[in-house]
Formats: C-alpha cells, sequence, structure tokens
C-alpha cells in the first residue's frame, strides 16, 4: 500500500500540463482588421481636365473635373476663396454637380460668388472634354462639328459650335458669350434644352434674353449649314 501512493502522485503530476494546455472551447474569435481597400483605378475612358481660372471678387476659383466618357464622376477645386462660407459652400456644389451632370445647379446661399465662379470654371471644363470626344480617334465617323454665325448682341458677341452625330445634335459649345454672370448661368440650361429638343425650339431663359436670342440665331445657322 505505502508503494501505490508514490505512483498515485506521479500520474496525477502526469495529468497536470494536459490540463494546463487542453484546448479552449471559448467560441469567441479575434478577426484581423480589414487591410485598407486600394481605391480603383479609373477606367480606359477616364479623362481629367481642368476648368479656367476665374478671378472673383473673393478669390480665383479653377476647378478640375474627372470624366468616364461623358460623365462626371469626380470634381476637385485647385483653386478657391479663402472663406468659411466657400468652404461650406464647396461640397454642396461638387454633390449638386454630380447629381445633375452639369453645371446647371443652384447656388449656394451666401457663396453666390463663389457658385458663379465655380460653374464658369466647371462649364469650361466640360465644354473642353466634350471638344476632346468629338476630335477623338473613337468618335462616330458620321460625327460632324459645325460653328454657327457670331451674332452680335448689345451684351456681346455670341456664338455656338455644334457637333452632330449623324441628324442628331450630340453636344454644344459656345465659343463666344456675353461676359456676364446671367449669360453664365443662362448657358447651360440652353445647351440642355438644345439637347432635348434638338433645334431650336427652346424657352428664352429668364433674365437672358439678348444671350438667349443670339444663342438661338447661331444655333439655327449651324443647324441650317448642316442641313438638319
Amino acid at each position: 500500500m505505502k508503494k501505490a501512493v508514490p505512483i498515485l502522485v506521479l500520474s496525477v503530476a502526469g495529468l497536470i500540463p494536459v490540463w494546463r494546455y487542453a484546448p479552449s472551447t471559448d467560441t469567441t474569435s479575434s478577426v484581423a482588421a480589414p487591410a485598407p481597400s486600394t481605391p480603383s483605378s479609373p477606367g480606359a475612358s477616364s479623362q481629367v481636365v481642368t476648368g479656367t481660372t476665374v478671378n472673383t471678387e473673393k478669390g480665383p476659383v479653377e476647378v478640375q473635373v474627372t470624366f468616364d466618357g461623358e460623365k462626371i464622376t469626380a470634381v476637385k477645386l485647385l483653386q478657391q476663396p479663402n472663406h468659411p462660407q466657400t468652404t461650406a459652400a464647396v461640397p454642396k456644389l461638387i454633390a449638386s454637380t454630380l447629381q445633375a451632370q452639369s453645371a446647371d445647379i443652384d447656388t449656394v446661399s451666401g457663396a453666390t460668388i463663389t457658385t458663379e465662379g465655380y460653374k464658369e470654371s466647371l462649364q469650361a471644363a466640360i465644354d473642353e472634354n466634350a471638344k476632346a470626344a468629338a476630335a477623338s480617334p473613337s468618335a462616330s465617323a458620321t460625327s460632324e462639328v459645325v460653328t454657327g454665325s457670331t451674332v452680335n448682341t448689345e451684351k456681346g458677341p455670341v456664338q455656338v459650335e455644334v457637333t452632330f452625330d449623324g441628324d442628331k445634335i450630340s453636344s454644344v459649345r459656345m465659343l463666344q458669350q456675353p461676359n456676364h454672370p446671367q449669360t453664365t448661368a443662362a448657358v447651360p440650361k440652353l445647351i440642355a434644352e438644345t439637347l432635348q429638343a434638338q433645334g431650336t425650339d427652346i424657352d428664352t431663359v429668364s433674365g437672358a434674353t439678348i444671350t438667349t436670342e443670339g444663342y438661338k440665331e447661331s444655333l439655327q445657322a449651324a443647324l441650317d449649314a448642316k442641313g438638319a
């Protein structure tokens, strides 16, 4: 009996390591944080275009626009007035642009001057992208660019350039326009209505009657030259 005690003690001692290193039955598992996602690279058709620098009373405004074909996918301010109201307005302007897919956006309250400069620079970038697309070798073989006549109005000369895809008006660009805030605001609306109406049967933009009439006359001259 005295010999059995050491054997039992050794047996128990031998089990201690087993108990100590037994696998845990806890079902909670730790999950490593996912690695930061890498931004997807822009598509092959993406193009970055910088608009004109517009000098306003508050300071220069200049936008940079990323296009995927004709779609606006991103807008960045390269220059903007150093003012709290401008800082607050920029996100709203960009969001409105991405939604409208044009410069036909509302003026941000408290940042009228910045908004007008932004829209002018944005429109210049949109026009440049349309021009590049029209000149691209990938453009349709039936595409044709026609320049309308220069119409001298009381506010200044107005002249349009129209791109046709067959008989369809695919884009319109202003070559000349009065240097006036109401004209700047009116141009995107005139172009949008032209693309929808596919002709000069468009409404006069309130506050820009003279520009509208000059625009329609130059546009009609382009349509006549095309024979549309």
